[in-house]
């Protein structure tokens, strides 16, 4: 598995040359665009297998709409979260506010776009706004089996000092009455749970947890329901790669879940966790280099869901 992995690395790293690192957030710019790494935890043996840079750190950007949104399902049920964010692919940007004003009566079209995951973020609950980041992290924490886990406070102000779209996004969910509670402490939360910094094993370790229906494999404990599991798999299946999720699905077919960090997260169910990290990324925002890692990955492996 680890000469597969690094003939994988080898073969599609020239990809990286055709991306560029995110520029919107400033200091996403320093990630060098030449990095590339997988990491796959096997449910089968209950190892682990990696190859390049696969213990950097980077910000995990939109993979945190992975936990808001099963977070918030464990706080809430799905009704009550569905209730608030609808499950349909968009079309539409990351980023963008069409959909909201002309394309849907209030809810965000899904939880994997910048609109659902701050619903869903204003969804979590705790005492306080401390509380609720804390909350996120301890849950990174234990499906990562990794308690060095933080935020990278450079990110973390450069997110909010750029945030303007995300702003009007959640004022104008505001005055339609989809979202409640103070707008710029759900902001600042969001802000947050997107500057934290996990690597490619991190991100391996998270998909092995939902991919085994959220019984932690390394120590065998039910921690996520086999319910909120299947649902979240198949929101990244259709939702998770931006606007790209269809063509994902066909040349790769597994969930997954990306983020303008270089991060990709992937579950394919009962068999691996997968997590990839390439910050050169290509016009949807997604790791040019990672995708076409694992579409090679998938078509070597038979992985696809379909």
């Amino acid at each position: 598995m680890i000469d597969l992995l690094n003939k994988l690395i080898k073969d599609n790293k020239h990809y990286s040359y055709k991306g560029k690192a995110a520029s919107y957030i400033p200091a996403l710019k320093e990630a060098n665009p030449n990095d590339l790494a997988i990491a796959l935890y096997d449910l089968n043996s209950n190892k682990e297998y990696y190859a390049g840079e696969c213990d950097k750190k980077f910000t995990i950007q939109s993979i945190s709409k992975v936990v808001t949104l099963i977070i918030a399902l464990m706080d809430n049920g799905k009704d009550q979260v569905f209730k608030k964010v609808n499950v349909e692919p968009t079309g539409m940007g990351f980023n963008s506010i069409v959909n909201l004003e002309v394309r849907d009566s209030v809810r965000p079209y899904n939880p994997m776009i910048n609109a659902g995951a701050i619903v869903t973020t204003s969804l979590i609950k705790g005492k306080n706004e401390q509380d609720k980041l804390e909350r996120v992290l301890e849950f990174i924490k234990k499906v990562t089996n990794n308690n060095d886990i933080y935020l990278n406070q450079r990110v973390y102000a450069s997110e909010k000092e750029t945030g303007d779209r995300n702003r009007s996004i959640a004022y104008f969910m505001k005055s339609t009455g989809i979202l409640s509670g103070d707008v710029e402490k759900i902001l600042d939360l969001y802000f947050k749970h997107c500057s934290i910094e996990l690597s490619a094993r991190d991100l391996a370790r998270f998909g092995a947890v939902i991919a085994n229906d959220g019984i932690i494999p390394w120590s065998k404990e039910r921690f996520l329901s086999r319910e909120i599991c299947r649902i979240v798999k198949t929101i990244m299946v259709t939702c998770g790669m931006y606007d790209a999720s269809g063509e994902f699905a066909v040349n790769v077919g597994i969930p997954a879940k990306s983020g303008v960090g270089g991060g990709i997260l992937g579950a394919v169910p009962k068999k691996y966790g997968i997590g990839v990290y390439g910050p050169a990324l290509d016009e949807k925002g997604n790791s040019i280099a990672g995708i076409n890692i694992l579409k090679d990955l998938a078509k070597t492996l038979d992985l696809s869901i379909f």
